[in-house]
């Protein structure tokens, strides 16, 4: 068992609050960084003690590796919690870390690194059994007649992505050969710009799929399980505005089969932490994409249908520690639904940072609300514009729906705009009230509105 007395939180705004509640719960003393711009954030009230690490720009604060870690030393941190963002899924961070001494909440540096390198995970998961896209075994070669023989086995149309890195950016589809070439340029500069690394690979482009995700804890010990599952199809730009648990329409058995080769993978690769395997499914067919070795926004859904405690399970998984449940104890209680509330315009989601001049958080029954917002809080310009989670649980999908839109109509906030009121609308959509939204299904109703 490591002795893990004080935790340096490597974060900010509402994930760096959740850490900080979680520390208490455990028992443990915790640590708040900020930046000049993040002096009066919410957490730095919750934590035991505080440290600025360096102006507003993020490469020079949150994203400084040295600094971050110099600031644990200094304020005698055993550990050190990324979060989400940021450092949390960077190999170099965590291997640092490890060289000074102190313990990382989340995997090793070496599995961090496996399955952050997108053609090395599918290697990975195609040996442990977790069903793939058709794709290149190997990042696309230079020649052409190579590329387009690959191209071809896959078949049309397909994408192309790039092999570290995410977020959209160095990813094209393609829908015939003409346009093969031109897509693997263009994604390699906007990849190489992004990541570092000019690498790209191809796979089968699905036409309508969702996109679902696997939770699942692992321990030190060789225990490991899988915490149900989460629809995230609502999204602009592969960023994700809405999210649910448990996925509508997929029957248990392929929910548990999918489930179960996600804890082998997790044994094959000694993957221990909190961690999430993201699908696309179409047609009863699952098919992994990446594997998020960190803890995710959307955590709080599978909490409220499970009734475990993500965040804490992280912590002591850290100390070595045996995880507190088995598979036989995750039963799934309700429905709950996630809306990410941001402080951009509901219908071009273009930022809109200011002070918030009031603030009321909703309430009832089944309501939780992750926020780092107060009367006064000024939302800073250099960071991501989400500002509050609102979840509902209840006992099954429509009463969480109706207990969302009850929330949303109750959450005031002055000051600044923000995305409520595309959330009220979503919550009356028709084909989001029947569960049957691929990916795409925001940005086509969005062209078909003439927003974008």
């Amino acid at each position: 068992m490591r002795n893990i007395r004080r935790v340096l939180i490597a974060n900010r705004g509402e994930i760096a609050l959740r850490i900080a509640r979680a520390c208490r719960i455990v028992g443990v003393e915790s640590v708040g960084i900020y930046s000049e711009a993040d002096a009066g954030a919410a957490h730095l009230l919750v934590v035991d003690q505080s440290v600025c690490i360096g102006p507003a720009a993020p490469a020079q604060s949150y994203l400084d590796i040295e600094r971050v870690i110099r600031a644990a030393i200094l304020m005698g941190a055993d550990a050190i919690h990324p979060g989400y963002g940021f450092l949390s899924e960077n190999a170099d961070f965590a291997a640092a870390v490890e060289q000074a001494g102190l313990v990382l909440i989340g995997p090793d540096a070496a599995v961090m690194r496996l399955m952050g390198d997108k053609i090395a995970a599918k290697k990975q998961m195609r040996r442990s059994g977790v069903p793939c896209l058709p794709g290149s075994d190997d990042g696309l070669p230079e020649d052409a007649q190579a590329m387009h023989a690959i191209a071809d086995a896959i078949g049309y149309p397909l994408i192309i992505k790039a092999a570290n890195g995410g977020g959209g950016r160095g990813m094209r589809v393609v829908h015939d050969s003409t346009g093969l070439e031109a897509a693997v340029v263009a994604a390699r500069e906007e990849a190489g710009r992004a990541f570092g690394k000019r690498t790209v690979y191809a796979e089968r482009y699905l036409q309508h799929p969702r996109h679902i995700e696997v939770q699942i804890l692992a321990d030190r010990l060789g225990n490991a399980v899988w915490l149900g599952m989460r629809d995230c199809s609502i999204q602009r730009r592969h960023q994700k505005l809405v999210e649910e648990a448990p996925p509508v329409g997929i029957s248990p058995e392929a929910m548990y089969n999918v489930g179960e080769r996600c804890v082998q993978a997790c044994r094959d690769i000694g993957y221990v932490g909190a961690g999430t395997f993201e699908f696309l499914y179409e047609d009863g067919t699952f098919s992994f994409i990446e594997m998020n070795t960190r803890v995710q926004v959307e955590h709080p859904v599978t909490e409220m249908v499970t009734g475990m405690d993500i965040v804490r399970e992280q912590i002591l998984i850290a100390m070595g520690l045996p995880l507190s449940m088995t598979q036989a104890d995750i039963n799934l209680r309700g429905h709950a639904i996630e809306c990410r509330i941001t402080a951009e315009d509901p219908d071009t989601f273009r930022p809109m940072p200011g002070q918030v001049e009031k603030w009321h958080a909703p309430g009832g029954p089944g309501i939780r609300v992750d926020t780092q917002l107060y009367d006064g809080y000024t939302i800073p310009p250099q960071y991501d514009s989400l500002i509050a989670k609102i979840i509902a649980h209840g006992r099954d999908r429509t009463d969480a729906m109706e207990r969302m839109r009850a929330a949303l109509g109750e959450m005031m906030i002055e000051g600044v705009v923000t995305t409520a009121a595309f959330h009220r609308r979503l919550m009356d959509d028709p084909a989001f009230r029947k569960g049957a939204v691929s990916i795409h299904h925001l940005e086509t109703s969005m062209k078909r509105d003439g927003r974008v």
